[in-house]
């Protein structure tokens, strides 16, 4: 069991900044720089992902509130309309910046002319790094509360029930991709392949560890992640197993 503690919020002399916003930060530059790395093994225009990864970061800010606004707390903020655009405010829906960040980059792609599923293994390397880091600001904040539970990782609440924490779960499941890909690379792989083995891993980890959270909307059954995910898992399979239909010019 991990014994309950909270950080919120630091201070650097006068100035305060948040925990989570930190860490997503890091999370960002260490997730960019992974993947440039990555594109100058493959010879790809690596100069090339630091500019993309600005404008993937703008977007998947916006796109993970959006996706937060409309599907985890709409009468919110149809009440108060300002604070979906508040930046202060708390909800931001990972599954909504990996959308908007995917759509930004067919975008990137397709206006530089370039090979997309090239530039898309390169850069898939970086998102389970960042994840992995950025979610090490969910937990030490809290935001995602799972079920009571006696597994050794849980955390004992405030409350004194013991609960999963999805925050910590979710940091691991991106370590874990991370290192996967690493023992993995040894092997010369097919295109699409770490692209199409992310979705799968986690589109699978996200639609399982969703039945374990205790604040959520949920839509038939399933809450907006989880219908997600059954996408991402389809993609990933189609990728990894049907990656002919993708390679066709």
């Amino acid at each position: 069991m991990i014994p309950w503690f909270q950080f919120h919020t630091y201070s650097i002399g006068p100035i305060t900044l948040q925990v989570w916003g930190t860490f997503v930060a890091i999370g960002f530059l260490v997730g960019t720089w992974v993947a440039v790395k990555r594109a100058q093994q493959l010879g790809l225009n690596h100069k090339l992902i630091w500019d993309f990864a600005f404008w993937i970061f703008i977007a998947a800010m916006i796109g993970s509130r959006i996706f937060h606004a409309l599907f985890y707390g709409l009468d919110y903020y149809i009440q108060h309309p300002w604070a979906a655009i508040d930046p202060r405010e708390p909800g931001y829906a990972i599954m909504g910046g990996l959308l908007s960040a995917a759509g930004t980059f067919f975008f990137l792609v397709h206006k530089h002319r370039l090979n997309w599923i090239e530039y898309a293994d390169a850069m898939i390397w970086g998102v389970p790094w960042g994840c992995g880091i950025g979610r090490i600001g969910c937990f030490l904040i809290h935001d995602h509360p799972g079920t009571a539970s006696d597994f050794f990782l849980a955390v004992q609440y405030p409350d004194g029930v013991k609960r999963h924490d999805h925050g910590l779960y979710l940091s691991i499941v991106g370590f874990t991709i991370a290192i996967v890909f690493l023992i993995i690379a040894r092997k010369k792989r097919p295109p699409l392949f770490y692209f199409g083995l992310f979705l799968l891993l986690d589109g699978l980890s996200r639609f399982i560890l969703d039945f374990y959270r205790i604040i959520d909307a949920r839509y038939f059954y399933l809450t907006p992640t989880q219908w997600v995910s059954i996408v991402f898992v389809g993609l990933g399979l189609a990728m990894l197993f049907k990656r002919e239909t993708f390679l066709r010019k």
